[in-house]
């Protein structure tokens, strides 16, 4: 079965593709790429090597004033102009057939005040809420309005809804409402980044990044796999996983990470989310080899 993706983000890089990609790999995931020259790359490399695209929204750069919609905001007029802007795009896709398309969720993030975010990646302040400005009664409306109308134009247009989870607070990993939009719209599907569960299990007290995955193992669509090396500070960001990264020295436990997941789900993607730049041809395939062993057993 393929499983593995790579990722290009920006432009569609020739010598990454040359370097990174394999032939029994699934698919790339694309994000933000800079004019239609790169979309025709990207379609025509797909075209001649047979593999899947996948988006990472958006597609294209410049759609918004951010990359990711705000389709949890306060605000009615950017919670309307974030569902224009998904639409719109999600038409421009039609022609390009995605395997799936892949949101960031949620957004804006609600935060457990308690926690100290200044490891966290955030445009500006319209990206996040704190609990106590916003409730999870309304968290949970709002949430099921987006879920009923991804499924329907994910069916419309022929793709697969992902969300990747972005910083997560009780309202997701506390309660089992989550679960149960999925049971309900059961297209929808889960991105589960273990860079970011790692981050967080590091500087969260309150979040548990491996009963997190056992709770949605099942509904994963895909895995962002990179490591980053999270003790008192954040390390190494986007790092490839290698077999020698410890976890007692604060990078994550890739291989536990995965076999928890496995556990319950055997047909996940595994897109590479790392620099491969930071390490050799060699290394690189040593990574390849690892994951596909802890899969494999």
């Amino acid at each position: 079965m393929k499983r593995f993706m790579i990722g290009q983000y920006g432009n569609f890089d020739t010598e990454k593709q040359a370097r990174d990609f394999r032939k029994d790999f699934f698919g790339v995931e694309a994000c933000m790429l800079t004019g239609k020259q790169c979309t025709d790359k990207l379609m025509n490399s797909a075209r001649d090597d047979n593999f899947s695209i996948c988006v990472h929204f958006p597609l294209r750069s410049g759609g918004w004033r951010l990359r990711d919609p705000q389709f949890l905001s306060l605000d009615e007029e950017v919670c309307r102009n974030s569902y224009e802007y998904m639409e719109r795009e999600f038409e421009f896709l039609s022609d390009i057939k995605p395997h799936y398309i892949l949101l960031h969720y949620p957004k804006p993030v609600i935060l457990d005040e308690s926690v100290n975010w200044s490891n966290w990646r955030f445009a500006d302040d319209t990206e996040y809420y704190f609990e106590k400005n916003y409730s999870f009664d309304l968290f949970s409306e709002k949430s099921e309005e987006l879920f009923e109308w991804l499924s329907d134009i994910g069916m419309k247009n022929g793709f697969i809804p992902v969300l990747e989870f972005d910083a997560l607070n009780r309202y997701v990993y506390g309660t089992d409402f989550l679960e149960k939009l999925l049971d309900k719209y059961n297209r929808i599907r889960i991105c589960l980044d273990i860079g970011r569960l790692h981050l967080q299990d590091k500087s969260d007290q309150n979040f548990d990044s491996f009963a997190t995955v056992r709770k949605f193992a099942r509904y994963a669509e895909v895995v962002h796999l990179w490591n980053v090396k999270a003790n008192t500070n954040l390390k190494h960001s986007h790092f490839p996983a290698l077999p020698g990264l410890s976890p007692e020295e604060g990078w994550a436990d890739i291989a536990r990470y995965l076999k928890t997941i496995s556990e319950v789900n055997k047909s996940f993607k595994v897109m590479f989310e790392h620099r491969s730049d930071l390490i050799t041809d060699e290394e690189l395939e040593d990574c390849y080899s690892w994951i596909n062993d802890i899969l494999s057993e």
